[in-house]
């Protein structure tokens, strides 16, 4: 492989990569209601860290929403049911993240390595080191 070939490499999987977050909790209105009120009564059993650090009552934070938009991949969000529709084949794994590319899954962040963090700076910082092993920051 030439040096040209090598140092295009990543960014050629970056152009072409999207990251998927999983949210562990199904979509729809009822579901985002039952939610709402479990974080707000019950924030210690609520099932999705990723929502539970992302999301505050407003909707999803600023801290978190300025991180997306400054990543230089696309990224999409997903709930559960929605992920099983769209990747039925997939390990069924949330709360989680993963890169797609070219309609293919790798696994980015764990359930169990996701449920670690306690802070949205945490969570970010999680982010910043899954992308920057495999080369996409």
């Amino acid at each position: 492989m030439s040096e040209q070939t090598k140092s295009e490499a990543p960014n050629q999987m970056k152009d072409e990569s999207n990251l998927v977050f999983v949210y562990n909790a199904d979509g729809g209105a009822i579901n985002g209601i039952k939610d709402y009120f479990h974080k707000i009564f019950s924030p210690s059993t609520y099932d999705c860290n990723l929502c539970g650090i992302s999301f505050g009552l407003g909707g999803m934070k600023k801290g978190w929403k300025n991180f997306i938009e400054d990543l230089p991949l696309p990224v999409k969000f997903l709930h559960r049911d929605e992920f099983n529709e769209e990747y039925p084949n997939a390990k069924k794994e949330y709360p989680s993240a993963w890169i797609e590319n070219k309609g293919s899954l790798d696994l980015l962040i764990s359930a169990e390595e996701m449920n670690i963090p306690k802070t949205l700076e945490e969570l970010i910082s999680l982010t910043n080191d899954k992308l920057n092993q495999k080369k996409l920051l």
